[in-house]
């Protein structure tokens, strides 16, 4: 995963609806963490981690914007492909041709991809995941924005989106773009192969007062605005999309993809797999 769009509590208040302003407004403190690139200080420390037997586990921190805090390992962001779900290892086999890896973070799909003969570009925007790729002897690396990438004119077969990096079209207002962006970029008959994680639909009480207040204001229930923090430093705040898959066929219409398949993990009913193919 990388943060998207990576932008202040307060820059994304302006673009909220006028009930999220003063919760956020109060969050604000100048005492907190340092602002920066979280995810590769992360990612560096769990990557030397990996490489000794005896290390302690490298820890990061999610902070959702009403206060909701999660302690979660590092070590599967950059984990050998045994150790992946079942579903993100099927995935990886609905790839074809030359691959982007969108928000490779330390580049664990990226390498394995490399070793079976598909030319990759790892993408993100943290500087760090991409040391780690280059560490991991990745050596297509890009740090951009999808937008930015498909200024260039470059044209991949597959986008890869793993790790619940469908997450990556951040809103209802925003996700038409990304796809567009990557239609821009895409060859004839590429593909979409992403991970989701549908919090649209979640009973968990810690999410229904969220999903809720999430409707109120015309968004989608499973956006979240979120940090990712490490030791004393943290991302800005971003948004991250957690929807149901029927949510993102809606969104995909009218911008060159076909949301074509959905595959539940094993024993969840929240994180999926899908295929989006491009029509025409």
């Amino acid at each position: 995963m990388h943060a998207p769009d990576l932008r202040t509590l307060g820059d994304l208040a302006e673009e909220e609806p006028r009930d999220r302003r003063g919760a956020e407004d109060r969050q604000e403190d100048h005492s907190g963490p340092r602002i920066g690139d979280a995810i590769g200080d992360m990612l560096r420390d769990a990557y030397r981690a990996s490489l000794t037997s005896d290390a302690a586990p490298v820890l990061q921190i999610v902070e959702r914007d009403d206060g909701l805090v999660k302690s979660l390992p590092v070590a599967p962001w950059i984990a050998p492909i045994e150790q992946w779900p079942n579903a993100e290892r099927r995935a990886l086999d609905l790839l074809k041709g030359k691959v982007l890896d969108i928000g490779a973070g330390g580049g664990r799909a990226a390498r394995v991809l490399l070793d079976r003969g598909h030319a990759v570009t790892a993408s993100d925007i943290s500087r760090g995941a991409l040391e780690v790729c280059g560490q991991q002897g990745i050596g297509s690396t890009v740090l951009a924005t999808v937008d930015e990438l498909a200024a260039t004119g470059a044209r991949y077969d597959s986008f890869l989106l793993l790790g619940a990096n469908l997450g990556l079209l951040e809103s209802r207002e925003r996700a038409p773009r990304f796809l567009r962006a990557l239609a821009a970029m895409a060859a004839p008959g590429a593909v979409i192969v992403g991970r989701g994680n549908n919090l649209t639909d979640s009973d968990d009480p810690l999410h229904l007062p969220y999903n809720e207040r999430n409707l109120r204001a015309g968004r989608i229930a499973g956006q979240r605005t979120m940090r990712i923090r490490y030791r004393d430093v943290a991302t800005p705040w971003f948004h991250y999309l957690c929807l149901a898959p029927r949510e993102l066929d809606e969104l995909a219409s009218g911008t060159g993809w076909e949301l074509t398949d959905t595959t539940y993990d094993e024993n969840s009913t929240a994180a999926y797999i899908v295929t989006l193919r491009r029509e025409g």
